[in-house]
């Protein structure tokens, strides 16, 4: 296990290596400069030189690179222009938010996904079969944002069962522990402004989870197929094995290697995709504080994002590949 994991590990540094030449690359060829990316057109020469003085644009591009590495080893990941401070304490404050959401979307996609595509397999070619094709058909081709506005105007604005944007009603004085909201009040025992944070959550999280749900029903339906076809499950059934022994040891369980690797590489999406959900809801996470960085052009913020996207991205897969020899003890064979 310990090999396995210092192995991924290894991969990492030429991946995260290899982005942050390509991050500081597109910074440095932006039309006229950085400096005058983030100033506008119209800006003066004197105030671009200003700029560049600043930020060290005018150094020779070898010792900004080094810079650069230099900074992001420390963990600096620069100073957000729009805000004056430290894009990595923006991030710290905004992602709890960001991560309740995630992780309501996750509920959403793994609590129907696979209950959905399992019953799909085990019906196919029937009317539960079709319906869940088509269910997951409209998850898939629904925009994320259109559906937020649909279930923010029926759900919110004409029946009222939920609120229609932000993360807590402004009234409640909720009292700020850990950054979770829910967690929060569950914490010091508010437990109003725990429920209040929660029926916030339910209208953006079924939105950002549509999509991966339906892909999880699609991938767990062709799993199931093809391991329900499989020699040993035929053999389970000729030996006259319960129906629930057969599906929990040897269909669910083989057929759960590919709906794992999907989890992990949604997880990474639901992240970096909150950015219009959390806008449409006026959420306030990180999705939301990208949207303004990529309006006003504060590109310490967006280089910190994708760079924060990838190391997170990384550890999702490392825990996906750990997962697999939980789940398949062949892999740790091998």
């Amino acid at each position: 296990m310990l090999r396995l994991i210092g192995k991924r590990v290894a991969l990492l540094v030429p991946t995260l290596f290899g982005l942050s030449l390509l991050l500081f690359l597109w910074v440095r060829s932006l039309p006229g400069g950085p400096a005058t990316a983030l100033l506008g057109e119209r800006a003066t020469p004197e105030r671009v030189a200003e700029v560049n003085a600043a930020y060290g644009f005018d150094r020779p591009i070898l010792e900004q690179y080094v810079t650069y590495i230099g900074r992001l080893v420390s963990g600096d990941f620069g100073v957000s222009i729009q805000t004056g401070r430290p894009v990595l304490e923006e991030f710290a404050n905004r992602f709890p938010a960001t991560i309740e959401l995630t992780i309501v979307a996750l509920i959403v996609a793994i609590g129907i996904g696979i209950p959905l595509g399992y019953l799909s397999a085990k019906y196919y070619g029937k009317a539960p079969d079709h319906i869940a094709v088509v269910v997951s058909l409209l998850g898939v081709t629904i925009p994320v944002f259109f559906l937020a506005f649909i279930l923010k105007y029926v759900f919110a604005v004409e029946l009222g069962w939920f609120p229609p944007d932000g993360r807590q009603d402004p009234r409640i004085d909720a009292t700020d522990v850990t950054g979770f909201a829910v967690l929060d009040g569950l914490l010091t025992g508010e437990f109003d402004a725990s429920g209040d944070a929660l029926m916030h959550l339910v209208l953006p999280g079924i939105a950002l989870g549509t999509i991966p749900l339906a892909i999880i029903a699609r991938i767990t339906r062709a799993s199931v197929l093809e391991v329900t076809g499989a020699d040993y499950v035929r053999t389970a059934r000729a030996k006259g094995l319960s129906g629930g022994l057969i599906r929990d040891r040897f269909v669910l369980r083989n057929a759960l290697l590919p709906v794992v690797t999907t989890i992990g590489l949604q997880l990474g999406l639901l992240i970096s995709g909150a950015v219009l959900t959390e806008t449409v809801f006026a959420f306030a996470g990180i999705g939301n504080f990208l949207a303004d960085a990529i309006f006003r052009r504060d590109f310490p913020v967006l280089q910190g994002f994708i760079l924060f996207i990838a190391i997170l991205y990384a550890l999702i897969n490392l825990i996906v590949d750990i997962s697999y020899s939980i789940i398949d003890p062949r892999v740790r064979v091998q």
